[in-house]
């Protein structure tokens, strides 16, 4: 084979193996063996990417620490109910949009599954189009929500808030210090001082501050959180402001403290 050819095949390996990894990942909570390969053989065709789980603490695992773009959920399964485990899973920071999977006749366990957040559900039996027409409503509006999310904690759409004797405006990704100067900042330092000022005389361990601004599926390493508390103490001492409030807690991470000159 020659060069070109060998060129041509790479970047034709390259390409499908791009197109692969976008594909879209459902997670197929159901205890039900036979269903569940059903529905994952279904989406199969449909071009989407399945794992499937049929107790409740496999999808707990998988979904700590994997991604994954929606979370179909029988409210019955053997070891938890799904309510139980969108509850948990929620508490852990894990925001995979759920459908729940119903029974025919369980209309209460309906208007429970959207009023504790569900993104919808779908009735046992179900014909496989509507099915994958819900999904992809979903994800549909899961990709808007996220449009004006600038980090995992912080939007364009937060309103301004004091953080040290200045003004961090999320609109403008922008500091207003005293001195009348703007400066603008990244979308992870505003991220990082979402965090502080919503979490203030508290220690918050540099795990936590790493998922809340990066995900909790992120590979992010301390030494990245650092070079980005640097930029932001430098930023303030440019126009004079000192971080008191803002302290390191040695081999744990930070505190906020409001009694340190911090705003009241």
């Amino acid at each position: 084979m020659c060069d070109t050819e060998v060129n041509r095949a790479k970047k034709l390996i390259f390409k499908l193996s791009m197109s692969q990894s976008k594909k879209t990942l459902i997670v197929i909570a159901e205890d039900d063996k036979d269903l569940a390969t059903l529905i994952e053989t279904q989406l199969g065709i449909a071009e989407m990417q399945c794992q499937v789980c049929h107790e409740a603490a496999h999808v707990e695992r998988y979904l700590k620490s994997n991604f994954a773009n929606l979370l179909l959920l029988d409210i019955n399964l053997p070891d938890n109910s799904g309510f139980q485990l969108m509850q948990t899973l929620r508490k852990e920071g894990v925001t995979t949009p759920v459908i729940f999977l119903t029974g025919e006749n369980d209309e209460i366990k309906k208007v429970k599954a959207l009023e504790m957040g569900g993104d919808d559900y779908i009735t046992k039996p179900f014909g496989f189009p509507e099915l994958i027409a819900r999904i992809n409503a979903v994800l549909r509006r899961a990709e808007t929500t996220r449009d004006g999310d600038i980090t995992k904690n912080a939007s364009i759409t937060d309103e301004p808030f004091e953080f040290c004797g200045a003004t961090v405006n999320p609109h403008r990704l922008e500091v207003c210090f005293p001195d009348g100067e703007r400066e603008i900042i990244g979308r992870k330092e505003l991220g990082i001082f979402a965090y502080l000022a919503s979490h203030p005389n508290a220690v918050l361990t540099r795990k936590n501050l790493i998922h809340s601004v990066w995900g909790i599926h992120a590979d992010v390493r301390s030494r990245s959180l650092d070079q980005y508390i640097v930029k932001i103490r430098d930023l303030y001492k440019k126009h004079g402001l000192t971080l008191d409030a803002f302290r390191t807690v040695h081999g744990v991470g930070y505190i906020y403290d409001l009694e340190f000159g911090g705003d009241s």
